[in-house]
């Protein structure tokens, strides 16, 4: 059905889409590519929420040449009107004869509706060139759109032996500099992060990105159902925009204390002093927070593992063992009872970091 050329070209509006990746949050990651007499005559992406998408740039730059062009797009033209009018409407207006497109857009105000108006005027269109590749590549739109629920990951960085500091506490550092700059890269990808009281008392991290270029600083989210966060806490700074999560026993006074440093406070359930992490996700999809990147420690990483609401991990393991009953895994919690119970990963991707090696897949 698909030729090399169409793989080709295809790949190039993959790449073009994975370059905005993170910024056009909520909308997908989209790259656009017009092809006419077997080579690129125009190429667009959606750079940012409200500028235009992907398709519309490709035309405007061709002009009369998309006339009887082809198009490859990794996502369905969408169907309907919202920061930028229809594609498909566009689509046809601009005399394309063809759209070939790797994946239907989950979207229900588009679903396979822009698909339909274009073949109803006369467009031919053919689905499915890279379709998991696409899919992975808007992984967070396609949780989200669907479910109004961020996408959720979680990263850690531990030794072989997993431990994510040693018995004393201390965690800094226990990946090597490269993993440190993948994680800022990731830091830069999605829309929040996420990390618990504790990190913040004996860490006190920035939470900001550093060490990449085109820096987006994430909301960073601190789960702290006793308002215990110091108020010269460096998650305090004006560098992002913070949210503290708090229970109904927090103190008004320290959470007065904290919203004048200009936190914004979350009051979330918290039977027994622990955020229930459901309904917290659940508002940070209505507050349209569409990924949550959590760097917490091992009782975070495991409230939210044990509640089922993580769909990726990013698990770092430094070539390195600290032994010791008393030091903190990444994951603790309660644990399972049997070794058939355990969390499995699927759709595993292994490289190396430096010295460290990164361990990437999806929650079964």
């Amino acid at each position: 059905m698909f030729n090399e050329d169409d793989i080709r070209f295809m790949r190039e509006a993959h790449q073009l889409a994975k370059s905005a990746e993170g910024r056009t949050t909520p909308d997908p990651t989209v790259g656009a590519v017009l092809v006419k007499g077997g080579r690129i005559i125009s190429m667009g992406y959606h750079g940012e929420v409200t500028t235009p998408h992907a398709e519309a740039w490709a035309v405007q730059k061709a002009e009369e040449k998309a006339k009887g062009a082809t198009l490859y797009v990794n996502l369905e033209p969408c169907s309907h009107y919202g920061n930028n009018p229809p594609c498909c409407e566009l689509i046809v207006k601009a005399g394309i004869k063809e759209v070939i497109a790797s994946m239907k857009d989950p979207n229900p105000l588009v679903k396979g509706r822009g698909f339909s108006y274009l073949i109803r005027h006369r467009v031919k269109v053919r689905v499915g060139l890279l379709a998991n590749e696409a899919k992975q590549l808007n992984e967070v739109f396609v949780k989200y759109i669907t479910t109004k629920l961020p996408f959720v990951a979680v990263k850690s960085a531990m030794t072989l032996d997993g431990k994510i500091a040693t018995r004393t506490g201390s965690s800094r550092w226990v990946a090597g500099i490269e993993s440190r700059r993948y994680a800022h890269h990731l830091r830069n990808l999605y829309d929040a992060i996420l990390v618990g009281i504790d990190t913040v008392i004996v860490d006190d991290p920035k939470l900001t990105v550093r060490l990449v270029k085109k820096i987006k600083h994430p909301i960073r989210i601190v789960l702290d159902a006793y308002a215990r966060t110091p108020l010269r806490a460096d998650i305090l700074s004006k560098a992002a925009r913070t949210i503290i999560v708090v229970g109904s026993r927090a103190p008004k006074s320290k959470v007065a204390a904290l919203e004048k440093k200009g936190a914004e406070i979350l009051k979330i359930p918290a039977p027994g002093g622990r955020i229930d992490v459901k309904v917290l996700l659940k508002k940070l999809g209505r507050m349209k927070i569409t990924s949550l990147l959590i760097e917490g420690g091992g009782e975070v990483n495991a409230s939210f593992l044990e509640a089922g609401l993580v769909d990726k991990a990013y698990l770092v393991y430094a070539p390195k063992i600290f032994g010791g009953r008393d030091a903190k895994t990444g994951f603790e919690g309660q644990g399972v009872k049997l070794p058939s119970q355990a969390y499995e990963l699927k759709d595993i991707h292994q490289e190396k970091k430096g010295e460290d090696f990164l361990i990437t897949g999806y929650l079964r």
